[in-house]
């Protein structure tokens, strides 16, 4: 079960969403901000917008790329562009 940000909702029931995280450089003694995105299926009962925080579970293949399913949604009040905001959940 893994937490992310939406940041498209163009596809036919399938979302991308993006997870931020942070690796740690040994050699600076510092971390760096990293992200990966993933697709998720999502079921027409939900609705969610561009900015929402998402829950997805991991599932049988739907498709190429899609191996996760949405279990629940939250609302978000990002202002602006959600691609730019960097959040840990």
């Amino acid at each position: 079960i893994l937490k992310g940000m939406v940041i498209s909702t163009k596809m036919k029931r399938t979302i991308i969403i993006r997870r931020n995280y942070l690796h740690y450089i040994k050699k600076f003694n510092r971390f760096e901000k990293r992200h990966s995105n993933m697709a998720a299926h999502c079921s027409p009962a939900f609705e969610p917008k561009e900015g929402d925080i998402v829950t997805v579970g991991q599932c049988r293949p739907l498709s190429k790329t899609v191996r996760f399913n949405v279990l629940k949604v939250e609302k978000n009040q990002i202002f602006g562009n959600p691609r730019k905001v960097f959040m840990l959940f």
